[in-house]
């Protein structure tokens, strides 16, 4: 099995830990110092030994940093854990913070003395955050401190070793495009910006650009390292060789001049008064100083490849179509078994995601879990990011919703899907918050949209529904998804501040939900592909519009009939009849007979079953 349902992490240690952090800290002259949940790759997914964040405090959520004065902390983060935070975390020692109603540098400004000398490891916060913290700093007289080794790992005496995950060539058959053609891509798009090199330190762009695979990090294949583009040379590759068969190192060779990790500062120093892109929002600062140390400019822009890498060819939307076929039956599989074991109450959260994640390694194709299984029963379905433990593990009641978001790394493609399921018979306004929410998921399924159209221009589509009925959620209603690399992908997304505008090729979650804090979550999630653009008769501008990946009936036990369109009606009907086409010939007799039921044709006056 992928998932560890265990908090290895005993908040009890933090106050410990954090006594320890300060004394290696007094030692340097510091008086306090940052720990972010991240890496130097800046990544959604890091190896064990970047969990700093969680070993010095007990928060294992994504996202979130600690910042620790001389007499008092604070951890941050985000609103889909103000819940885990405080279960995790020893709020005596640490302080719960929300990012948004108090950012870090707010905090900061206002709680640092003038004596302070606040340290930072310029590897894991990017240039600007580095210059964000420093501003904080200078408001309240405090410094903040470059620390080129990181004083948390001098007190971490466990820490584990870094990963040597095997780097694997990533072939045509799912790549659809040659390395050495992408190459030449990114090195006319860097002569077009009048630059003379680009750096890449985000793993899942060395991946894309060098058709390779790793396993550094957990749910992703993903290999650590760096990349050094130059414009009219030969790319420098950055990894670390005991990774490389000889094969592979063969393969990488004829692309790219092969060296350490170690090796990535000297040749950024090489690059001399060198025009060099790098994303401010994205590059480590300790690369950046780098650059400008060896009197080169920085191009403050999103390097090529990440606009290149969301918009899918078609080999790979095809690779993607293959993958959803395959995860569709294990997702049939899967609900036909909650409606044969759910209803009397002897299944909790942790035994459907390990069924679900069996189902799926049924294939023989899965690689991994593409995130780790959000199954959440009642209650725990409206923590937008639950992560089920032994301590929180609660049973599918009857009378209840039970929300289950889940994925998948195949060869061909990443899933992505959330479907949210009657336990027994389901309420009258759970059925009405269920079709509101599948409303605006229809919403989203049907639209059509110029080209030049941006996420945060759909984003009210799927909400709808909602507000008429004064109801919201509070995250964004799409992400983008890679191919065979990070389920959460950038730079295309559907949210209020999704500003980049959607292009053929992305794909992209579509996922409206709502959320009843201490009752049950709702949420249905599909993928979709952006296809286009195509000429409407008539019409005077060509359209956009999209594809549907995801193939899983949708429970018509939650919908409410007379809340829905004719229209909406039919679309429910053409997804359910189409999922059972496709997927019917894939499975057996008993299941076949199930997914016909799951997937009836729903009419305005039928009551659910």
């Amino acid at each position: 099995m992928f998932q560890s349902f265990e908090n290895t992490i005993d908040p009890s240690v933090g106050p410990a830990r954090l006594d320890a952090l300060r004394a290696e800290l007094s030692g340097r002259g510091l008086t306090g110092f940052l720990v972010p949940r991240t890496d130097e790759y800046q990544g959604e997914y890091v190896a064990a030994c970047a969990e700093r964040l969680a070993w010095l405090t007990g928060f294992t959520g994504s996202a979130g940093l600690a910042v620790m004065l001389a007499g008092k902390a604070a951890i941050f983060v985000d609103g889909r854990y103000t819940l885990q935070v405080r279960a995790q975390v020893d709020v005596d020692t640490f302080q719960p913070q929300h990012l948004t109603e108090m950012p870090p540098e707010k905090w900061i400004a206002e709680n640092a003395g003038a004596d302070d000398r606040i340290g930072y490891d310029p590897w894991l916060h990017t240039s600007a955050q580095v210059k964000t913290y420093a501003e904080a700093c200078a408001k309240s007289g405090a410094e903040l401190v470059r620390s080129d080794d990181n004083p948390l790992d001098a007190v971490w005496t466990d820490r584990p070793a870094p990963p040597l995950g095997a780097i694997t060539l990533h072939g045509l058959k799912y790549s659809g495009e040659a390395s050495s053609d992408k190459l030449a891509r990114i090195d006319a798009a860097l002569v077009e910006a009048g630059a003379d090199a680009a750096v890449l330190t985000e793993t899942d762009a060395i991946a894309w650009t060098f058709n390779i695979r790793g396993g550094d990090v957990p749910h992703a294949p993903l290999p650590h390292g760096f990349a050094l583009l130059r414009a009219g040379a030969m790319p420098q590759l950055f990894v670390d060789g005991r990774k490389l068969s000889n094969s592979v190192r063969g393969t990488l060779a004829e692309l790219a001049e092969i060296a350490e990790p170690g090796e990535f500062l000297s040749a950024l120093a090489a690059l001399g008064d060198a025009k060099v892109i790098a994303d401010p929002a994205q590059v480590p600062a300790a690369v950046a100083d780098a650059i400008e140390a060896a009197g080169g400019t920085l191009i403050e822009r999103p390097n090529p490849t990440i606009a290149m890498k969301a918009k899918k060819n078609a080999v790979e939307a095809d690779g993607a179509r293959a993958a959803h076929r395959r995860d569709g039956v294990a997702m049939a599989k899967f609900l036909a078994w909650l409606d044969e074991n759910a209803g009397d109450g002897s299944v909790d959260e942790i035994a459907a995601a390990k069924q679900l994640e069996s189902f799926r390694a049924e294939s023989g194709d899965l690689r991994d879990i593409s995130f780790d299984t959000i199954s959440g029963a009642g209650a725990n379905g409206a923590v937008v990011h639950y992560r089920v433990t032994t301590g929180t593990n609660a049973q599918l009641k009857p009378g209840t919703l039970f929300l289950v978001d889940s994925g998948g790394q195949y060869p061909d493609g990443t899933t992505d899907i959330t479907r949210t399921v009657a336990i027994g018979t389901p309420s009258a306004e759970m059925r009405d918050r269920f079709t509101r929410v599948l409303k605006g998921h229809i919403a989203i399924a049907t639209a059509r949209f110029p080209v030049g159209t941006s996420g945060a221009q759909l984003d009210t589509l799927a909400r709808t529904a909602l507000w008429q009925a004064g109801l919201d959620y509070d995250h964004g209603t799409g992400h983008g998804v890679g191919s065979y690399l990070n389920v959460h992908e950038g730079p295309q997304r559907i949210a209020k501040t999704g500003t980049v505008a959607l292009e053929p090729g992305m794909i992209v979650s579509n996922e409206p939900g709502y959320y009843k804090t201490g009752e049950y979550g709702i949420r249905i999630e599909n993928l979709v592909l952006v296809t286009g653009p195509e000429e409407v008769e008539g019409g005077e501008r060509p359209l956009l519009s999209f594809e549907t990946l995801t193939l899983c009936p949708i429970d018509l036990r939650l919908v409410e009939p007379s809340l829905m369109s004719a229209e909406e009606i039919a679309w429910l009907n053409a997804y359910h009849a189409r999922v059972r086409t496709t997927l019917a010939p894939l499975l057996d007799e008993d299941m076949r007979a199930w997914l016909g039921r799951a997937t009836r044709p729903l009419a305005a006056g039928d009551l659910p079953e």
